[in-house]
């Protein structure tokens, strides 16, 4: 069948110049890292939180920012450390003598773009006060609930090298995010160009250029044309035999939950969409299996010892399922 007709059911057309307007925007600063870009306008289109892991001076904390710079939305940069309180980042009440009552004072959670800076350097009771605001947008003190604006998503970095004064995330964290980006070292030739570009002008002056370019209002529209994209029964279900076994795969200590699930389906979608089709192939799925189920899944301790990987796994497990076509 003529791919044309497909591509004439949903009018792509702004949001293909969004995401083109953020690649070339993101790409004046950031050298490479193409992966990383569109995982987080993935993440931006699907209302999902992401994680992004990487040794130092790979740009993540600078990527975030930048990513916040881009969306004309509220922006806030909490470093968590081993001495952070969860008032310190939910807020707390305050007494007012003048009207001799306790008044809430907004934490930084209260913003659009969250920037949680080594999120694995606070404790575990700092940790979980993010679980009802990353799954509900909404934070409850002394009883009183109070709701985030729209949009409202959690960048949270971690450094997988360091291990003294980090605390490991709780798996009912971690499945709170979309996504777990593996930001990797640069190659030679963009290391090349990012020695050069910084030669030329400082940081700042090249985040000082960026330029918004969506509203919150366009990314709610941009939320609903994903909504609407079109993905076949058997890719439903490609999906879910995928998720289903992780569960009974020998390997595994854990799998992944039907958030995986979810998450993967509302992923995909975007992937089609920022690639410019308004239905989804087996390869979005197969290529965001990995990022959604990296973090979820647990591998059994012999697997661990004989050092494989959490994406190695997958890839098997994929492999071992006949794609639909």
């Amino acid at each position: 069948m003529d791919e044309n007709l497909f591509q004439q059911r949903i009018d792509l057309t702004q949001l293909s110049k969004a995401v083109t307007d953020i690649r070339s925007e993101i790409g004046r600063v950031i050298v490479g890292q193409y992966k990383m870009v569109d995982l987080l306008m993935i993440g931006l289109l699907c209302d999902g939180h992401l994680l992004i892991e990487g040794v130092p001076g790979v740009a993540k904390t600078l990527t975030a920012k930048l990513m916040a710079k881009i969306v004309d939305i509220g922006f806030s940069r909490i470093q968590f450390t081993p001495d952070l309180m969860p008032s310190d980042v939910l807020g707390t009440s305050v007494f007012n003598p003048k009207a001799a009552e306790f008044q809430f004072k907004r934490g930084p959670i209260f913003s659009n773009i969250i920037l949680i800076d080594e999120i694995n350097r606070a404790p575990a009771k700092t940790q979980s006060a993010l679980f009802e605001v990353m799954e509900e947008r909404q934070v409850t003190i002394d009883g009183v609930t109070h709701a985030m604006d729209f949009p409202f998503i959690v960048l949270a970095t971690q450094n997988p090298i360091d291990q003294e004064g980090t605390y490991r995330l709780p798996e009912a964290q971690l499945d709170r995010f979309l996504f777990k980006i593996d930001v990797k070292y640069p190659s030679l030739s963009e290391e090349v160009t990012i020695l050069t570009n910084q030669h030329a002008q400082t940081q700042t002056a090249l985040l000082d250029n960026v330029s918004k370019i969506l509203s919150a209002q366009q990314i709610a529209q941009y939320r609903q044309t994903i909504h609407s994209i079109i993905i076949e029964p058997k890719l439903v279900e490609f999906i879910a035999k995928i998720v289903n076994e992780t569960r009974n795969n020998p390997s595994l200590y854990l799998g992944a939950s039907p958030r995986a699930s979810l998450a993967i389906l509302r992923s995909s979608k975007a992937n089609a969409a920022i690639k410019g089709r308004d239905f989804v192939t087996p390869e979005d799925i197969v290529e965001m299996a990995g990022p959604v189920m990296r973090h979820r899944i647990i591998l059994t301790p012999e697997k661990e010892m004989e050092g494989v990987t959490a994406d190695e796994l997958i890839e098997s497990i994929i492999k071992n399922i006949e794609v639909p076509r």
